[in-house]
C-alpha cells in the first residue's frame, strides 16, 4: 500500500482547487463580458431617451409660444368682438329712434291727409300743404333709393321686435363666448 506523500496529496489537492478556480473565472469573465454587453445597450438607450427628452423639450417650448400667441390674437379679436357689439347695439338703438322717429311722422301724415282732403274738397282752390309719400316715390329711384312703402304698425314693431331679439342674442352670446374663455384661462 502505498501511500502517497503527504506533499503530493497537498499539490493534488492545489491542483483540484485551481481546476476549480480557472472554472470559476471563466464562469465570472463571460458574466462580466455579458454585464459589458448590457452597458452598452443601456448607454445607448440611455442617450436615445436623452435625445427624446430633448426634442420634447423644443416641442413643449414650440408649444408655448403658439399658445401665447392663439391667447394674444383671440384677445384682439374678443376685443374687436366687443367693440362691434357696442357699436351694432349703439346703432340698433339709434335705428330704433330713427324708426320711431319716421312712425311719428308717418302717423302725423297719416292723421293730416283726412284734414288736407277735407279742406280740399270744401275749397278746391287751396293747394295741398304736404305731397304724398307716392308723389316722391319717381325721385328717390332717381338716388339709388327704392321709396320706403308706408307699413302697417303691426309690421313695424315686428321688425324692431326682431332686431331687439337678434340684438339680444348677439349679447348673450358675446357673454357666454366671455364666460368660457374665463373658465378656460
Amino acid at each position: 500500500m502505498s501511500s502517497l506523500p503527504l506533499g503530493m496529496i497537498i499539490e493534488g489537492l492545489v491542483a483540484v482547487l485551481l481546476v476549480i478556480t480557472i472554472g470559476y473565472c471563466f464562469t465570472l469573465n463571460s458574466r462580466l463580458q455579458r454585464l459589458r454587453a448590457d452597458e452598452e445597450v443601456l448607454r445607448a438607450t440611455i442617450s436615445e431617451l436623452m435625445t427624446a427628452t430633448e426634442i420634447a423639450e423644443r416641442a413643449i417650448l414650440g408649444l408655448k409660444t403658439t399658445a401665447a400667441e392663439a391667447d394674444k390674437t383671440l384677445g384682439s379679436r374678443l376685443k374687436q368682438a366687443e367693440t362691434m357689439s357696442h357699436t351694432l347695439a349703439e346703432q340698433v338703438g339709434e335705428g330704433e329712434l330713427v324708426f320711431t322717429r319716421i312712425s311719428q311722422i308717418a302717423e302725423a301724415a297719416r292723421s293730416a291727409a283726412p284734414q288736407r282732403e277735407a279742406v280740399t274738397r270744401s275749397d278746391p282752390y287751396v293747394a295741398p300743404t304736404q305731397p304724398e309719400p307716392q308723389q316722391y316715390a319717381h325721385q328717390a329711384a332717381g338716388y339709388g333709393q327704392a321709396a320706403p312703402a308706408v307699413e302697417p304698425e303691426r309690421r313695424r314693431s315686428s321688425r324692431a321686435s326682431d332686431i331687439r331679439s337678434a340684438a339680444a342674442e348677439a349679447t348673450a352670446r358675446l357673454e357666454q363666448f366671455r364666460k368660457r374663455n374665463g373658465a378656460a384661462a
